[in-house]
């Protein structure tokens, strides 16, 4: 009977000690599986970032781009228009061509109605 019961707790030791190193390995297993899943989280994060950082940059550029059109277009019709009115001026004979030239470049002023 001695035979058997040391043959058994030896046999609970080697199942005891197995159970340990396994706990061991799973434990060491998820650690890395967490490592590896957290790296690859924060590279996809970091790519995600660059690209919303660089369609915004691109936006940023065209918009810039689209503003100094509009800007442009706007004072090449705005000199137009002054010229117009300046031939329809002329021509009708309600101001004087040199005085025109003593006037232009004189902008004037708005008055600040709310004062």
């Amino acid at each position: 009977m001695d035979a058997l019961k040391k043959g058994f707790s030896m046999a609970k030791e080697g199942v005891v000690a197995a159970a340990e190193k396994t706990k061991a390995g799973v434990e060491e297993a998820a650690t890395k599986t967490k490592e590896g899943v957290m790296y690859v989280g924060t590279k996809t994060k970091e790519g995600v970032a660059t690209s919303v950082n660089t369609a915004a940059q691109k936006t940023t550029e065209q918009a810039n781009l689209v503003g100094e059109s509009a800007v442009n277009e706007a004072n090449q019709m705005s000199e137009k228009a002054v010229e117009g009115l300046e031939t329809v001026v002329v021509s009708t004979g309600l101001v004087k061509l040199g005085e025109l030239s003593k006037h232009e470049g004189a902008v004037e002023q708005p008055t600040d109605a709310g004062k």
